[in-house]
């Protein structure tokens, strides 16, 4: 039975490490992660997903999960697919996104960087 827990700790463990991963490469604090309800906030922002606070409504807080995921998927690069990864199976899902070689793009995919270029070049 110890052993049981042991795998289980280890797994969460890892679990919040990819998490927090995730959130240090979207330049937001890691810590943020294991706060409940402010991580839903972090992860809004780093998706650019305005209306996080609707995870309070139940029924709405389903879809709204779908979409917060979806966007995050979006702001490293990925498709739609990765985003219900990230919903259904975030365990598995959010490890593969802070540790492998995915970057933050910008806010739903959005590549800030490249609009400000762009700007530049219209003056």
């Amino acid at each position: 039975m110890e052993l049981f827990f042991i795998f289980y700790f280890a797994l969460v463990i890892f679990i919040i490490a990819g998490i927090w991963k995730t959130f240090e490469k979207a330049n937001q604090p890691g810590w943020a992660c294991i706060v409940p309800v402010y991580n839903y906030y972090i992860m809004g922002k780093i998706g650019g997903v305005k209306n996080w606070w609707l995870i309070f409504i139940p029924i709405i807080n389903i879809y709204i999960i779908f979409v917060i995921m979806i966007a995050i998927a979006k702001s490293f690069g990925k498709d739609t697919a990765f985003g219900i990864g990230l919903a259904l199976l975030g365990f598995i899902f959010f490890p593969v996104l802070g540790f492998g070689n995915a970057t933050y793009i910008g806010p739903n995919g959005e590549n800030v960087l490249q609009n400000d270029v762009n700007s530049l070049g219209q003056n």
